[in-house]
């Protein structure tokens, strides 16, 4: 069973994630983040068990669409068997019954895939200051406060003329070409002009989850070839 951390020492991350990929990205983000260490990662629902036998864990950073069960079940099983740790949950899933449910089940945040290492960081963070209120609240606006820090301000903020849904159609498109693609081959799987496939290829490329290197071998101007970042 997990026990509270002392003051001094980190907040204990157990990552549970079945795409081994996306696994070692997370704990590699989990220990860019000072005041948080990765003392694990897990594939499937039975693994996170197990590491929790033999792991003090403080926080779930957790997978929902596990091989073996959902992540809410897993959550739900854990606190029936005395399991304390909260959770992140992170999941492309937009059910807000899925939202409301986990809530019940000490899931403290939601993030939603892809993300990039800030957005997890803010969760992090914030979550943090609320892990560390401590001792008697002096009235409602304090119970309030230590509430509130687990909210996330609003959505991160996109450059002006770029959609979040656009946005994830870009990714995915990158994502699943391995050799790559330019801003014309992402126009067209995404059935965007060229122009706005540069803008969502160069957004990617400034929050570090693409890289872009020149195309040679074609007449006239190279154009750039852009690629996912693994682990992004």
């Amino acid at each position: 069973m997990s026990t509270p951390p002392a003051p001094s020492q980190d907040i204990r991350v157990l990552v549970v994630e079945d795409d081994p990929v996306a696994a070692d990205a997370h704990v590699l983000y989990v220990g860019r983040v000072p005041g948080f260490t990765a003392v694990g990662k897990a594939h499937t629902g039975a693994e996170a068990r197990r590491a929790l036998d033999r792991l003090p864990v403080d926080l779930l950073l957790l997978d929902l669409h596990l091989p073996d069960v959902h992540g809410l079940q897993l959550a739900r099983s854990l606190r029936a068997a005395g399991y304390h740790a909260d959770v992140i949950a992170v999941t492309s899933a937009r059910d807000l019954t899925v939202v409301r449910e986990g809530v019940s089940l000490g899931v403290v945040q939601y993030v939603l895939k892809p993300f990039t290492f800030a957005t997890l960081r803010d969760r992090l963070i914030r979550y943090a200051e609320f892990h560390a209120a401590a001792g008697e609240a002096s009235g409602q606006d304090e119970v309030d406060r230590a509430l509130a820090t687990l909210r996330a301000p609003g959505p991160a903020e996109l450059p002006k003329g770029l959609s979040s849904p656009t946005l994830e159609r870009v990714t995915r498109a990158l994502r699943d070409c391995e050799d790559g693609l330019t801003a014309t081959g992402v126009a067209e799987a995404v059935g965007i002009s060229r122009i706005t496939a540069r803008r969502y290829l160069e957004h990617l490329v400034d929050a570090g989850r693409a890289g872009r290197s020149p195309q040679y071998g074609q007449v006239g101007r190279p154009e750039l070839q852009y690629r996912w970042v693994k682990g992004a």
